[in-house]
């Protein structure tokens, strides 16, 4: 007969004897949106909250980046919906823009919440 595992909720029945299980509640630094928190998205969420779009180069040059490192970056941030992707020909020479969505910016908005109150709780304030 196969055994299957169970995660631990902390409740249910144990032997006599036995310590019961004990779920720790989440640490506030684990719940961060970890998308947002990696430093290149960062910086690309919050240049764009502050500017209304900003193309791929300009991303590249701000952030320090490499071509690949941003493709990738911006590539995640694309699939969560924080960023939309518009492709484009300034003459001959291709255009990438990108722009901060509603969902982006209300995920940096939650991001920062969560980071001063963080701050607050490490200085007791």
């Amino acid at each position: 007969m196969a055994k299957t595992a169970r995660a631990s909720t902390g409740t249910g029945t144990r032997r006599p004897g036995t310590a019961a299980a004990v779920t720790p509640e989440p640490a506030p630094a684990l719940e961060l949106d970890r998308l947002i928190h990696e430093r290149v998205r960062l910086a690309m969420v919050s240049a764009l909250a502050v500017n209304d779009a900003l193309t791929f180069n300009e991303l590249k040059t701000l952030l320090g980046t490499s071509d690949g490192n941003l493709s990738v970056h911006a590539r995640k941030l694309e699939e969560a919906r924080y960023v939309t992707c518009t492709k484009s020909f300034d003459g001959r020479v291709p255009r990438t823009e990108y722009r901060l969505t509603p969902a982006g910016r209300q995920a940096l908005g939650r991001y920062l919440n969560h980071m001063e109150a963080l701050i607050r709780a490490a200085r007791g304030t």
